[in-house]
């Protein structure tokens, strides 16, 4: 299959082997979604699996606007169970202290796509889901607050303080790296 419309079709007509290229194609993007939330890669591989369940399942009710919207309807589907999985798995907790602001924004382009996730995974769980929601996800401060239970200044703050934090692991991988 070359495209995503072929893909589907030969799908929705019952091709085992086009489901298992979907799977293939598309699992790598997946994992770095569910990495992206959840620290523990055997979680992020179950979350994974039971997203491709649902991805399979409600295939038929997809409906493609193109190429690559397929992508982001999975990715969207990995996301919304990675982000569930936190909150029923892991505690979370926020701080309403407004942290100090860096000047700099680091130079993030150097750092490895996995090395940055690994970053991400690192952040503390109130500070990584914020910081998933706002970048990726492209929720507003008050649509995280509804998401999380919290207030949409505490909303802000964890962003700010996710920042002030990632900003410093890149800044001393790169003074490890010398890159």
């Amino acid at each position: 299959m070359e495209n995503e419309q072929q893909l589907l079709s030969a799908i929705n007509q019952g091709d085992r082997a086009a489901m298992r290229q979907l799977y293939e194609r598309y699992k790598g993007y997946a994992m770095s979604i569910g990495l992206r939330y959840i620290a523990e890669v055997s979680d992020v591989e179950d979350v994974v699996q039971d997203s491709f369940v649902t991805i399979l399942t409600s295939i038929g009710k997809f409906d493609y606007r193109g190429e690559g919207s397929l992508k982001g309807w999975i990715g969207r589907i990995v996301a919304n169970k990675a982000f569930d999985f936190v909150k029923h798995h892991e505690r979370m907790t926020f701080t309403d202290v407004i942290p100090d602001t860096q000047d700099e924004e680091p130079e993030i382009e150097r750092i490895p796509p996995n090395v940055l996730t690994a970053m991400i995974a690192k952040l503390p769980t109130g500070y990584r889901m914020v910081l998933n929601l706002y970048v990726f996800e492209h929720c507003s401060h008050r649509e995280i607050a509804n998401k999380l239970g919290i207030k949409e200044s505490s909303s802000s703050s964890q962003l700010s303080r996710a920042r002030q934090i990632l900003t410093q692991m890149i800044t001393d991988y790169i003074k490890r790296h010398e890159i």
